[in-house]
């Protein structure tokens, strides 16, 4: 299974040349909507496009704001906090490197925007530990195929 590391992004600084995203997803179809997220994803920075005319958060990403049409659309970084809106458990799928199943997996709705959700592993827990509504942080899996954003719940709650 992949290591995990909390949600501080100790890399951030580290300036990432497009070549090094191409070179570390080269199953992914990168374009131009997409590659910030992706490398955000190796500085541990959990980047969703914004636009810059209304303040929408988008996710899937995508180049027009669906909320007032334009095209100035930027990707943003957010806090990597939200609250658990659904689970399952995977038993059986595809490959992923670096993952084994049965693995809990969820969408997480972020706190930046009603209905922003994001689909990621949830870690540290069982199925039966957790329940939707739980709040929950993003924790960085260091997998064989690369920085993945997961979550877990938060500390306490």
């Amino acid at each position: 299974m992949a290591s995990v590391t909390g949600p501080t992004n100790p890399a951030a600084e580290t300036t990432v040349s497009d070549q090094e995203v191409f070179d570390a997803f080269p199953d992914v179809h990168l374009t131009y909507d997409n590659i910030e997220h992706f490398r955000g994803l190796l500085q541990h920075r959990l980047m969703i496009n914004r636009c810059a005319e209304c303040g929408f958060w988008i996710y899937p990403l995508r180049p027009l704001c669906p909320e007032c049409w334009s095209r100035d659309v930027r990707a943003t970084e957010v806090s990597g906090e939200g609250v658990l809106y659904y689970q399952t458990t995977l038993l059986e799928g595809r490959h992923i490197a670096g993952f084994e199943y049965p693995h809990l997996t969820g969408g997480v709705e972020l706190v930046e925007q009603k209905g922003l959700r994001y689909l990621a592993p949830i870690v540290g827990v069982t199925g039966e530990e957790v329940v939707e509504d739980t709040p929950v942080q993003v924790v960085w899996l260091d997998t064989t195929a690369g920085p993945v954003a997961g979550f877990t719940p938060v500390a306490g709650e």
